[in-house]
């Protein structure tokens, strides 16, 4: 993540990664420090593994931390669509059938912090993402997969 790259975010999503952000700062963090000062106390560093495995969690936590407050400071809040003319465009939901299928998949174009495909939200930096974007129902798109190329029709788009 850039330093300066836009961070493009629902209103949801922002709410859940300063969310997480606040546990990390006020919960986690005092935590691991309480560990850190019990393994101090424990004597020889050098051979301390508590000592170790705190500070490897201590360099984990604030380089997530560091994440977080990067993807706050340039978070771009997707608004809901409105009049986008019938696009596709960040934060939309389509539902698409792929080509040669029956059951119909819906998705929501999201950024790629917020992407979870096994819920639904695709980046709209994915494959899929990109495809979809400026589309229009009854649109067909080709997407390459790794297991080769498919071609998805848009049913609908919210």
């Amino acid at each position: 993540m850039g330093e300066n790259k836009a961070v493009y975010v629902t209103p949801e999503g922002l709410k859940k990664l300063k969310a997480e952000l606040d546990e990390l700062v006020n919960v986690r963090r005092i935590e691991l420090a309480r560990r850190l000062s019990a393994a101090i106390k424990q004597g020889d560093l050098s051979e301390n593994a508590d000592y170790i495995t705190a500070k490897e969690e201590q360099g984990f936590l604030e380089g997530r931390i560091r994440e977080l407050e990067l993807a706050i400071r340039n978070a771009v809040v997707i608004a809901e669509p409105g009049a986008n003319d019938g696009r596709i465009t960040l934060g939309s939901q389509v539902t698409v059938v792929e080509e040669g299928y029956d059951d119909p998949e819906t998705y929501h174009i999201v950024g790629p912090v917020e992407a979870d495909p096994a819920k639904g939200k695709i980046s709209h930096e994915s494959p899929l993402g990109m495809a979809l974007l400026g589309r229009m129902v009854g649109d067909k798109v080709t997407v390459r997969a790794p297991a080769g190329t498919i071609e998805f029709r848009i049913v609908s788009i919210a």
